[in-house]
């Protein structure tokens, strides 16, 4: 979803996922005021599209859409509807805000007449908890706010391994109730966290209200989880630069997509100690973080595929990554592991600039 210093959905202020970013090399990327203040943009691209992009705040991150278009109007419109839509979705995914679903579940155990979209993230993610053998799991949540408590009050001092042993008998996708009617969690102190798949599929909602309205040429992204409708035109691939985990510009990867989503998981995104041993990805099995890889980036038809899988692989170790990658449809990934050794799945096409 995918150290909490926070990038999470809804909090009260932003680390925005910048380890995969829209690079200069495409014309693209977040355009701010000095101040931060997010930017819009609408200029003529060619005798045929206008290109309009708009960012805002939204889903604790940083969310841009650029859209080549022949109406300028019909552009700026369309980014307006569906930026409402994203606070929509957000408003029922956020587990800081008390007045949302998921805070509501956390509080009470139980939650009556669920709202689908967040019936359907909770099965989706049950889903990606069986095939991945229980490495996804969004009952981490006891652990990671342990975590994050520890760090808050002593700056360094790690977690007891007994008191993470204890919270890890909280966390067990297998033990969250859904019904048409009702979601329950069987066991008292335990919580979910959304992180690493209410965003990809926040975009992907978002994605479908600009086709829903006829834009046939997008790109949005939400602080790193990234999907496109169409090409920019005339056939041009949208190309998109994986940050260097090390934050020396020196990408991995470029990579042209259409029609497809990227998102990418790294221990440099937020973490809670300067040796990057404790971040906001936590292994469901040990109650720690994993340290063998510094990003992972997939590639997928959907936002929530690439989200929940980059998440998933960032866990697994690279040669079992790369195997469950490699087992499924219209997927790729890159592996950088905190050696900085590149492993690439079946499929996974860089482009050179």
């Amino acid at each position: 979803m995918p150290g909490e210093s926070y990038h999470l959905m809804g909090h009260g202020y932003i680390r925005r996922r910048d380890f995969l970013k829209i690079s200069g090399i495409v014309g693209l990327g977040i355009a701010t005021s000095p101040l931060g203040t997010p930017l819009a943009e609408a200029v003529r691209f060619d005798r045929k599209l206008y290109k309009v992009s708009k960012s805002k705040i939204g889903m604790g991150t940083i969310v841009s859409m650029t859209i080549f278009n022949p109406s300028k109007d019909h552009a700026e419109e369309a980014i307006a509807v569906t930026f409402e839509e994203i606070e929509r979705l957000t408003k029922l995914m956020s587990r800081f805000d008390a007045t949302t679903p998921v805070a509501q579940l956390n509080r009470d155990g139980f939650l009556k007449d669920p709202p689908p979209e967040l019936s359907l993230v909770i099965k989706e993610s049950m889903y990606y908890h069986q095939i991945s053998n229980g490495f996804f799991d969004i009952t981490v949540k006891p652990v990671l706010d342990l975590v994050a408590k520890t760090f808050s009050s002593t700056k360094k001092v790690l977690p007891s391994e007994e008191k993470i042993t204890q919270l890890l008998k909280l966390v067990d996708t297998a033990l969250i109730s859904l019904n048409a009617r009702t979601i329950g969690l069987q066991r008292d102190g335990m919580g979910i966290t959304l992180d690493g798949i209410a965003k990809g599929f926040i975009v992907d909602k978002a994605v479908e209200k600009l086709m829903n309205q006829g834009i046939k040429h997008a790109l949005l992204n939400a602080g790193g989880d990234i999907r496109t409708i169409g090409d920019k035109g005339n056939k041009r691939p949208w190309r998109i630069a994986i940050q260097d985990p090390l934050k020396r510009k020196n990408y991995p990867a470029v990579v042209a997509i259409t029609n497809s989503s990227i998102a990418t998981s790294g221990n440099y995104e937020v973490f809670f100690d300067r040796q990057k041993v404790f971040h906001h990805i936590v292994n469901p099995k040990t109650g720690l973080s994993p340290i063998a890889n510094a990003s992972v980036s997939v590639q997928a038809s959907t936002a929530m595929e690439a989200d929940a899988l980059s998440t998933t692989l960032f866990i697994l170790d690279p040669v079992r990554g790369t195997r469950l990658i490699n087992s499924r449809p219209n997927c790729q990934s890159l592996i950088v592991t905190r050696s900085q050794k590149k492993i690439k799945s079946n499929g996974w096409y860089s482009i050179r600039i």
